[in-house]
């Protein structure tokens, strides 16, 4: 047919035109309620996308392959809800980056949607505050997924009991409140991992009633929020603590004391004579300090790497919370109240956020390196990654975040690239693993 030809190269050619266009987002919805933000982008057609999370301060990010803002959509929404702005920008690759300000801790969910009588194409994310919903685990993972690793997070004084108080009349009470209850809802969305806050109001518990609920919940570590104070207004920066020797063996002596009540890792010592049972405590104490200085070491590197520490090391000390005998525990000084200007930093919602995502860094790292045998993250850890992303390191990247990102730990990835430190260069390239339900 001789028009024939033309017509079906005209037809290819506005077919190709369309796809070189690629997707432009039409509008962006949003509406709250109850303990649930959703999110819709209306899209002229399907778009290849990506969604991950950052934090200090806390960011949802959704990449639009060869996307684009409608000349329409001059003003993007207001935020509702968890999403507290939204803004946009083109990356370099022709991706459109929208990244959605949050103003607590979330969990995402994202699919598409198929044009309907009154939308067109459609992308989805819901967004669940910390804790309002239960993860589910694909029955194709074909695993027992093992029982989560409890964190108990404490922060100090409360009640009757302000602790320091500052220049500026800031308590410690309030911000280690503050500071725990952000480290507490970013380890409740780290899948494998659960905690457990000793007060999450204005109140005052006995420090021997905290080591108590501690053990009570079967705890694999205890971090203890403080905030230091001094006579000379010149120190600052964070300190991290575990319990000191002498401190140990005050300890041990008075469970061995108190034997007839007592317990380690779950044996009882009431039918021990003195010298077994002062073998139970010390094994047990011996296990419990080298734990606790090795969390502590990896606590302090990463506080480091946010900013000023007072201590490099971590100090040892005889504070009755880090007493329990089978069970690791340090003690954060976020920084030095007495310090106008560390006091001012210790109000800031943003450093509070900061301080407890590099609590949790150091915390994770321990524990993916070194995870109790019968929990989920012990499984994950042993399994083999289903396959691997080559993840190109571009200006402003860190390891840490790159490991958020994927949703692994930092020490995966050290692991699999043979690295040893945290140093990377722009250009280079990295292995990520990623495991089935990652």
């Amino acid at each position: 047919m001789p028009g024939f030809r033309p017509i079906v190269a005209l037809c290819l050619f506005f077919m190709l035109s369309a796809a070189n266009a690629g997707t432009t987002v039409k509008n962006i919805r949003i509406w709250a309620e109850a303990d649930k933000t959703r999110v819709v982008l209306d899209l002229t057609n399907p778009v290849d996308h990506s969604i991950f999370t950052l934090r200090g301060p806390d960011r949802l990010v959704v990449d639009l392959e060869n996307g684009r803002l409608a000349n329409t959509l001059a003003n993007l929404p207001a935020g509702a809800g968890s999403v507290r702005a939204i803004r946009s920008g083109v990356r370099a690759d022709g991706a459109l980056r929208v990244v959605l300000d949050l103003n607590q801790v979330v969990r995402s969910r994202s699919f598409t949607v198929q044009p309907n009588s009154h939308y067109g194409h459609r992308l989805v994310i819901d967004l669940h505050r910390s804790g309002s919903i239960q993860t589910v685990k694909r029955a194709s993972e074909g695993y027992s997924p093992g029982r989560d690793i409890v964190i108990v997070v404490d922060p100090g004084h409360g009640g009757h009991d302000p602790g320091a108080v500052g220049k500026a009349r800031t308590r410690e009470k309030d911000v280690v409140l503050a500071i725990s209850r952000a480290l507490a809802n970013r380890i409740n969305t780290e899948d494998g991992m659960r905690a457990i806050l000793i007060r999450d109001s204005d109140q005052f518990v006995d420090h021997r009633r905290r080591i108590e609920m501690a053990r009570r919940h079967k705890a694999d570590l205890f971090v203890s929020i403080h905030a230091d104070a001094v006579d000379d207004r010149r120190p600052y920066g964070t300190t991290v603590y575990a319990l000191s020797t002498k401190g140990a063996s005050d300890e041990a002596a008075r469970q061995l004391a108190a034997r007839e009540n007592a317990a380690v890792g779950g044996v009882a010592l009431n039918d021990k004579d003195d010298i077994l049972a002062s073998v139970l405590i010390d094994l047990s104490q011996n296990a419990a300090l080298s734990a606790s200085l090795d969390i502590g070491d990896d606590v302090i590197r990463e506080l480091a790497r946010m900013g000023k520490v007072h201590r490099r090391k971590v100090q040892q000390a005889g504070f009755i919370v880090l007493k329990s005998p089978d069970l690791p525990s340090i003690l954060v000084e976020t920084g030095f109240i007495s310090n106008p200007s560390e006091e001012k930093r210790l109000r800031d919602r943003n450093y509070q956020g900061r301080l407890a995502n590099a609590m949790l860094l150091g915390i994770r790292n321990y524990f993916y390196e070194n995870p109790p045998p019968d929990t989920k993250i012990a499984m994950q850890v042993r399994r083999k990654p289903v396959r691997q992303v080559r993840h190109v390191i571009t200006r402003g990247d860190t390891l840490s975040e790159i490991a958020e990102r994927y949703n692994v730990s930092a020490a995966a990835i050290r692991r699999v690239n043979k690295i040893s430190g945290d140093n990377i260069r722009i250009g280079q390239t990295l292995s990520i693993p990623v495991y089935a339900g990652g």
